[in-house]
């Protein structure tokens, strides 16, 4: 007997004369051929005639060239490749139907859909009820559909999840892995273990499972309010007073001072942030990349209550855009973490290297998406962006005509360079032209940069500007990727390029831009995480810093906690 794949893929038309209109369509994309006919088997009880009106309106009715439309068609077709017969709905004629022992496994999946961070509800709908539907064919029918197209959503939230990228943030251009929904169903249908299939459909990434891990210990009833919580203040320096104090030797397990014996019952503990407490937060610091100053903001008050501070809802829209994040990160890659200011090389499956970066302000935000790095470009031109020329450049020329020169700029117009102080800015649009900052010591991405090249025309490079790597917040840029050690950087970068590193770049430098072409493309992950998982399950918290896990928690309908204020002295640690 065929399977029910051979079925659906087989050239031969059963049943012409009762098929519809639809049965003359184009195969469905998962066809091996797409001129080959399609299998339409006619319905051979009350049953199966009432499956195949439902899902024949369900399909029709929708808008050609639609996904929806596409994934309607094909659940057609692939009910007409088996007479219309049920999946999930099992009937004998003498007992009232029941699910059959493959829907009942998948129902235990979405019983536990919470453990996954998705609701049971958007799963087990109103329409899943095969005691309401009785033995009425057109009610069984529906639920027929209903469950079918419940194991397909969860198999596609599961897979790539349920917010769209660019209803975050529309220069969020990472694309969510897209299931062959015909095929799932038949694979669901067909296997013996459709629950253990759809749970595989998840992210396999340690920190996934990490984050999973913990968002388990919210329903086995084992999460605990944190016995120290340190609360959010004013910076606290070296050397200050602060009822936090008390707090933090706790957290860090730094002994209290020793109260003279002079001092009497009624003496008040010391709340000076003295040294001994100050090395334990240096050293807290460094450990977490953070700016080792024993300076408390908000950074290190969020690193220290970590997984305390950590709320359901932030794991699950950490875990929602981890499902939009390749499988494969590849065996050698980069990947930035915004929130985190931070980059790293990761070189099979091991951290081979690691630095901080200085990402874009929330005006100017660096974008989200995954890339391949194919050029390091030595001695680079900057190419000023025309919101750059309209906003900074053009309002300097009007006050001084020798703005460019001032800043080492030349301006071009169809390719040639010409003279920016001869031109009346008052009445010129400055996008006409072309501004370039000249390679050298001062140029605004310094002496190295790296590309991967991608509709938002961001990169990573070098900068002449070091001061910001100091900071904890590092949100300051136009929206590029600068890197602090870009030298060191690019000789970790070469490790698996032949005849390229460190020094060959450097004997590059000069006053000409040159292009060095990579023999294989790396990947790059330019990702958004405000938690991340430690191998031993430490949970590390990082600041929204631009708002997108908030937006994502309110896209999927969680409760999302009010934004904090933070003042211009808060940002800088």
């Amino acid at each position: 007997m065929p399977t029910l794949k051979a079925m659906l893929l087989a050239g031969i038309i059963l049943g012409s004369a009762s098929l519809p209109l639809v049965a003359a369509e184009a195969a469905p994309a998962s066809a091996p051929e797409a001129s080959a006919p399609v299998v339409i088997a006619p319905p051979l009880d009350d049953l199966g005639r009432a499956i195949k009106a439902a899902l024949s309106a369900r399909y029709q009715s929708l808008e050609r060239g639609t996904r929806a439309f596409a994934a309607a068609r094909d659940l057609y077709y692939f009910y007409g490749a088996r007479h219309f017969a049920p999946l999930w709905v099992h009937q004998d004629g003498t007992k009232p139907p029941v699910f059959s022992a493959t829907a009942e496994k998948i129902i235990t999946v979405f019983k536990a859909a919470e453990r996954e961070g998705f609701n049971p509800a958007d799963y087990l709908t109103p329409d899943i009820d095969i005691a309401a539907a009785g033995s009425d064919p057109a009610k069984l029918a529906k639920l027929e559909a209903a469950f079918s197209s419940a194991a397909l959503r969860y198999a596609a939230d599961a897979f790539g999840g349920r917010v769209r990228p660019r209803d975050v943030d529309p220069d969020w251009t990472i694309t969510p892995k897209r299931l062959d929904e015909a095929k799932t169903l038949i694979d669901l249908a067909t296997s013996a273990e459709p629950d253990k299939l759809l749970l595989a459909l998840s992210p396999t990434q340690p920190e996934f499972l990490g984050l999973k891990s913990a968002l388990a210990k919210f329903y086995d009833g084992t999460v605990v309010d944190a016995a120290i919580l340190i609360p959010e203040g004013e910076l606290l320096k070296p050397g200050m007073q602060d009822e936090r104090v008390t707090l933090l030797r706790q957290r860090l397990q730094v002994a209290e001072p020793e109260v003279p014996e002079t001092a009497g019952a009624e003496a008040k503990a010391d709340i000076t942030y003295d040294q001994p407490l100050v090395q334990a937060v240096e050293a807290f610091q460094a450990d977490l990349g953070l700016n080792a100053d024993g300076v408390i903001g908000p950074a290190t008050i969020a690193a220290l209550n970590g997984a305390s501070a950590t709320t359901k809802e932030d794991i699950i829209a950490n875990m929602e855009r981890w499902r939009w994040e390749p499988n494969d990160f590849g065996v050698f890659e980069v990947t930035v973490n915004i929130p985190e200011f931070r980059l790293w090389i990761v070189n099979k499956g091991d951290i081979a290297y690691t630095t901080r970066v200085v990402v874009g302000r929330p005006e100017n935000r660096t974008p989200v998406f995954n890339d391949e790095i194919e050029h390091i470009v030595v001695n680079p031109y900057w190419n000023v962006p025309p919101s750059i020329a309209v906003n900074e450049i053009k309002p300097a020329l009007v006050k001084n005509p020798g703005y460019l020169s001032s800043q080492n700029m030349e301006m071009l117009y169809s390719g040639k360079v010409v003279n920016a102080s001869a031109i009346d800015w008052s009445s010129t649009n400055i996008n006409q032209f072309q501004i370039r900052q000249l390679p050298g010591d001062g140029n605004a991405l310094g002496r190295v940069k790296f590309l991967f090249p991608n509709v938002h025309d961001v990169y990573l490079h070098d900068t002449p500007s070091k001061s910001l790597f100091s900071r904890s917040f590092r949100a300051y840029s136009h929206g590029c990727v600068r890197v602090e050690n870009p030298l060191e950087f690019a000789d970790a970068l070469l490790a698996e390029e032949p005849g390229l590193d460190r020094a060959s770049l450097e004997a590059l430098f000069g006053p000409k831009e040159r292009w060095v072409t990579l023999k294989s493309s790396i990947p790059v992950h330019i990702t958004y995480f405000t938690l991340r998982v430690d191998p031993d399950g430490t949970i590390r918290s990082y600041g929204d810093v631009y708002g997108a896990n908030r937006k994502i928690i309110e896209l999927l309908g969680l409760k999302a906690p009010a934004p904090k204020p933070e003042t211009v002295a808060e940002a800088a640690q």
